[in-house]
């Protein structure tokens, strides 16, 4: 996988984590690059092992379906796709609030880093050096989040439906993009 395909996922994947993180800053009254950094770990360190977690479940099927890999792959980034793009026309979940307590941040990071798992295993599948793409997904979504908490401090919660539209695309035409490489290259 080459590294704009793996940045164009990591930021897909990384968008959950962006709208929560916008949410977060829009509830905190006064703002710190700790808090952000709080925020950004958490989100980070999730999206970063719930990648290679699904590696690792993946792994033990790679040897009996790699005929259909790309399928796979397709399949699972199209349907957390398209699940990200209803969520952004969806109804608006309640609000989260500007704590940072280990019990919130722990509920949050796994909601938003299942799609992360699903990627982790069509990453058995394909040839990516995974303790790489981790760190780099890991990075990216901190680094994203961290700006997400500063942009929901100052402009609110009004980008959310966008982040979460954008990253379902992104994730749709890279499953596409795996898919027709496969077939046709």
């Amino acid at each position: 996988m080459d590294i704009f395909t793996l940045f164009t996922l990591a930021v897909g994947l990384s968008m959950d984590a962006f709208a929560v993180s916008v949410c977060k800053g829009l509830a905190m009254k006064k703002l710190s690059w700790e808090k952000a950094a709080i925020v950004g770990l958490w989100f980070g360190g999730f999206q970063a092992f719930m990648p290679a977690a699904g590696y690792l479940l993946g792994v033990q099927f790679k040897d009996k379906i790699t005929s259909i890999d790309h399928w796979i792959a397709f399949v699972l980034l199209g349907a957390i796709g398209i699940n990200m793009i209803r969520e952004a026309y969806g109804k608006e979940e309640g609000e989260t609030g500007g704590s940072l307590a280990a019990k919130e941040m722990l509920v949050l990071a796994v909601a938003t880093s299942i799609d992360a798992l699903a990627v982790g295993v069509t990453f058995a599948f394909l040839s990516v050096n995974i303790v790489w793409a981790v760190a780099f997904i890991g990075a990216v979504t901190f680094i994203l989040s961290v700006i997400g908490v500063k942009t929901g401090n100052v402009f609110g919660i009004k980008y959310k439906a966008k982040a979460e539209l954008a990253g379902g695309v992104i994730l749709i035409f890279l499953g596409i993009k795996i898919l027709v490489e496969h077939l046709y290259i």
